[in-house]
């Protein structure tokens, strides 16, 4: 059955809008996600996507005319398929009789008990969270967020942000260790890590970034309510069991928690979650890091460069196994020649607190002794939010369709709380989305397989697309890879190790995957990202000009090793 165009409900109070242009013809093909029509209201202007492939098929509504909300104006379908044509442009088609077309069913919509009620409640103010509601209202929306800690979640407070502070203090320290044989003479090298200075550094950036948060959601006009955030069985939300907050939609962003391993002696206070060490008031003498993960190497490098003896115990045959296998051990080997140790595919059996340390014991290995363990294998979904409706769930984690919605209409989860990517810029795409639909209805769709992503070790690792391994298993590929040791900038700025690598399909040329390991790697991805998004191919990519001297110029050679043709890297035999 042919698939009907609907004026949407963009925004709460919308009744109509006008239809500012039709960007098809009637027969054309759509693909699914094409723009077909600009629709202006009041309060917005928006883009009308083709919610599935198909033909246009009739245009009932032409341009300029103002038109009720959830009115037919248009019909997809096949391709000489028949429609209801009462005045509108159909698409030539044979003569076919005509069946009645049942008039769409509207989803029914609750009623507000009152005067103070949301449209948009959002529980949880992390990067999902605060974003949606900042969307929300922008579209027009009444909105409020609940938070039951502090504004930003876990990436602004206890998570990316405060540990690239700490990394940038370890910059510092190797900028040091750096500065002689770059012709600058201190008198006396030697250093001490001031913990409680860190700790102040570390709460002054917090402070200033959910600061700022805040003053985004009050200029928003976004309610803020402090408390636990629970959604009812009639589908509102209760503030610490006390406050009633009524509301239309519900947008759960609850984030995610630490998760923990069932092990004997995890629960001794001398190993802590990536929360407790950056609150640690001391640099350990000692350091085990169970899990080799991203934020496991992150904190491990930081306070190994502080003065800690750090080892990294990972079960996987490789740290950061999700990383392109070339790019991992690249990363290992640098971690080791700046001290660290690193334990691969070793499992551990038990902690053991004696005598102020902890004896580590490991399956097959010698016990490890530390004064301190940090406990890093990832994180889970906040699930605390849910109260009395029942989600479908994918191991513990809440499914949503691809506009963010969930199992229970009306009620949308982006962000870590669905487990589909845990990155903090991630959840602002998702935010975006759920509160986009939520607002207007569904037509927003959050396309993450693109999404960049980087470790902020030294050096830098970024990646976007397929590694090598996963695009061998499924085309026939080119690899291009350029090394910082060519290039003027690194080599100028002594961070001349690592490479960018460069994953192509040979038959079309299209651009699979990039990997980076070297200086800028986490700002040099965005623009493979982008490339990638914009379907550019490697031959396009080379018609771009690069600044010169830029770190960003080693992606350009990258590229253009993948045909053969870097300027800057030596002939091939």
């Amino acid at each position: 059955m042919a698939l009907e165009v609907i004026m949407p409900k963009a925004g709460i109070d919308m009744t109509e809008g006008q239809i500012v242009k039709w960007n098809k013809k009637v027969g054309e093909f759509v693909k699914q996600g094409e723009i077909l029509l600009e629709i202006m209201t009041d309060k917005v202007n928006m883009e009308l996507e083709a919610e599935e492939d198909g033909y246009l098929l009739a245009i009932l509504k032409n341009d300029g005319e103002t038109v009720p909300v959830t009115e037919v104006i248009g019909y997809l379908g096949a391709e000489g398929e028949a429609v209801p044509t009462a005045g509108a442009q159909a698409a030539p088609a044979e003569k076919v009789e005509e069946a009645p077309v049942a008039p769409k069913a509207e989803e029914p919509v609750k009623t507000k008990k009152s005067d103070d009620a949301y449209d948009v409640v959002v529980i949880g103010g992390g990067p999902a969270g605060y974003v949606a509601a900042i969307k929300a209202a922008q579209i027009g929306a009444k909105v409020a967020v609940v938070e039951k800690s502090e504004l930003g979640g876990t990436c602004l407070n206890r998570g990316c942000i405060p540990t690239k502070a700490y990394l940038h203090n370890a910059e510092i320290i190797e900028g040091i260790g750096h500065a002689a044989a770059r012709g600058i003479m201190i008198e006396n090298p030697k250093f001490t890590v001031d913990m409680d200075k860190v700790l102040a550094m570390k709460s002054k950036v917090v402070k200033t970034l959910v600061g700022g948060v805040g003053a985004l959601l009050k200029s928003n006009g976004v309610d803020v309510f402090k408390g636990i955030g629970r959604i009812t069985k009639d589908k509102n939300v209760l503030v610490d069991g006390a406050k009633l907050l009524e509301t239309d939609k519900i947008i759960l962003a609850g984030g995610s928690k630490v998760s923990k391993i069932n092990i004997p002696g995890m629960d001794s206070k001398l190993v802590m979650t990536s929360d407790d060490i950056l609150e640690l008031n001391e640099v350990p003498k000692t350091l085990a890091v169970i899990g080799g993960g991203v934020v496991g190497v992150e904190l491990g490098q930081a306070f190994s460069t502080f003065g800690s003896n750090v080892t990294v115990i990972e079960m996987m045959d490789r740290i950061v196994p999700g990383m392109d296998a070339e790019v991992s051990n690249t990363l290992r080997a640098a971690l080791e020649k700046k001290g660290m140790t690193i334990m691969t595919a070793t499992k551990l059996q038990e902690i053991i607190e004696e005598d102020g340390k902890l004896r580590i014991k490991l399956e097959g290995k010698q016990d490890l002794i530390v004064d301190r363990a940090l406990l890093s294998i990832g994180r889970v979904p906040d699930l605390e939010g849910i109260g009395e409706v029942e989600f479908e769930l994918e191991r513990g984690k809440i499914k949503v369709d691809e506009y963010m919605e969930t199992s229970v209409k009306g009620i949308y989860a982006p962000g870590d709380i669905n487990g589909t990517k845990m990155l903090a810029h991630a959840a602002f795409r998702m935010g975006e989305v759920a509160a986009e639909n939520a607002v207007n209805g569904n037509h927003h769709v959050a396309k993450l397989d693109l999404t960049p992503a980087a470790i902020y070790t030294m050096p830098e690792v970024a990646m976007v697309g397929l590694t090598e391994e996963q695009a061998r298993a499924k085309y026939d590929i080119s690899v291009g890879k350029f090394n910082f040791a060519a290039n003027g900038r690194a080599i100028a700025s002594d961070e001349n190790f690592g490479f960018v690598k460069v994953i192509a399909d040979k038959k079309y040329g299209e651009i699979l995957g990039v990997h980076i390991i070297g200086p800028a790697a986490a700002e040099i991805i965005n623009e493979a990202s982008s490339i990638m998004e914009m379907e550019i191919t490697v031959e396009e990519m080379l018609k771009t000009i690069h600044g010169h001297p830029t770190y960003s110029e080693v992606m350009y050679e990258a590229f253009a090793d993948v045909l053969g043709l870097a300027v800057h890297a030596l002939k091939k035999k």
